[in-house]
């Protein structure tokens, strides 16, 4: 075994050491029920995964039903669904790894077919700049109130049903998201205008979620805070906004900053003269939190390539749906029996079933071998918890 950095333990700002520094990041596979409680398969296909790495973050679990972002999502909307979440959470600690739940509404990147027939909802009456997209509702300001008290019960069901920690997620253009980013959010009250204003909502959840933290879990819970650096929209996240909010992050608790991006050394979208990674920048801003890199990253050599930067964490996502066992492999010193290529003959050993699996067949440079399209259409039955 090579002697890797991203092996070595790494301790949160809470205290909690965890074993090594990889993560499983949040992806969507569509395996819940309708009502977003937890599948058989669901449990099956994360506990596969969860002996290796060191944080394993769930798929995003929404908090309360207009929330809800697709189907086959996991919910943690209802204390009905505590006892499914208990599952899922026993089955990831039980391989090793720290269990944390994210959490979120999608705001106006949903609609009412989803949220069955419930009107999308937003910071305001703005829709997303994509072909087919519903005008939100905009929230008032009581209905802001709300919907942080909905983070904090969602994060109080996470400490119920074991999990370790829990993980807001406000990237990918979703509702936390959407009260940072002028594009969605024209309000003029004390949730929109200014930057700051625009980041009052988030603020306020991890405040309130702290709360909840210090009420009914230990000091060993954890918490982050999943972002996206930058929009394309006009007008937009720039990266200089993305600065300012993480150095606002690092007056908070949170325990770790986990930036979403397709590539892990992309350099800005919106300022093409700007040729440093853009993860590179954030870590100088973010002296107090641990950074989460993700986008990308297959081999063990990619991997040490990330925390070698002084990245605290790197995260593997589609390389862990083809390889499960690879930090296992890796600490073997069986690094050359690692996959790199999804192939039909594995799907059922990997766990992979529909829709997941329609899903991940349209993922940009995700080919999966040997699949053509009558076998990939073909549905198998779930079994539901």
């Amino acid at each position: 075994m090579k002697d890797y950095r991203f092996l070595k333990p790494f301790t949160l700002p809470n205290g909690v050491v965890i074993k090594n520094r990889v993560v499983l990041p949040p992806m969507t596979e569509q395996m819940s029920f309708e009502d977003g409680t937890v599948t058989l398969e669901e449990i099956n296909y994360m506990q596969q995964r969860a002996g290796g790495v060191g944080l394993f973050i769930t798929p995003v679990a929404y908090i309360n039903k207009e929330g809800k972002g697709f189907e086959g999502q996991l919910g943690a909307d209802d204390d009905s669904k505590i006892p499914g979440l208990a599952k899922l959470a026993h089955a990831i600690k039980a391989r090793g790894a720290k269990a944390i739940l994210q959490i979120f509404s999608a705001g106006r990147m949903t609609n009412q077919w989803i949220t069955r027939g419930l009107q999308p909802v937003s910071a305001s009456a703005v829709a997303a700049p994509r072909s087919g997209a519903a005008t939100p509702r905009e929230l008032s300001a009581d209905e802001v109130v709300n919907l942080i008290n909905d983070f904090a019960q969602a994060t109080r069901r996470a400490i119920e049903a074991g999990f370790d920690g829990i993980e807001l997620h406000g990237a990918n253009t979703y509702l936390l998201q959407q009260f940072v980013s002028p594009h969605s959010n024209r309000r003029t009250d004390e949730w929109g205008g200014s930057l700051d204003k625009r980041l009052n909502l988030p603020l306020a959840v991890i405040d309130e979620v702290m709360k909840v933290k210090h009420k009914y879990a230990s000091p060993s819970f954890i918490v982050g805070y999943r972002l996206s650096p930058e929009e394309l929209e006009e007008p937009g996240i720039t990266l200089d906004d993305t600065k300012h909010f993480i150095g606002e992050l690092q007056h908070t608790e949170l325990d770790y900053i986990h930036i979403s991006m397709g590539s892990v050394w992309r350099t800005s979208m919106r300022d093409k003269e700007n040729l440093e990674p853009i993860i590179t920048q954030l870590k100088k801003v973010s002296p107090k939190k641990p950074i989460i890199a993700v986008g990308n990253v297959r081999t063990p050599q990619q991997a040490e390539e990330v925390v070698q930067a002084d990245i605290d964490f790197v995260a593997l996502g589609h390389q862990l749906i083809i390889e499960p066992n690879w930090v296992e492999k890796v600490l073997s010193g069986d690094e050359e029996t690692i996959r790199y290529h999804l192939h039909a003959a594995d799907l059922d050993d990997l766990g992979v079933k529909p829709p997941f699996l329609e899903f991940i067949r349209d993922m940009p440079g995700f080919d999966i071998l040997g699949l053509n399209d009558d076998s990939n259409r073909q549905i198998d039955n779930v079994t539901y918890l």
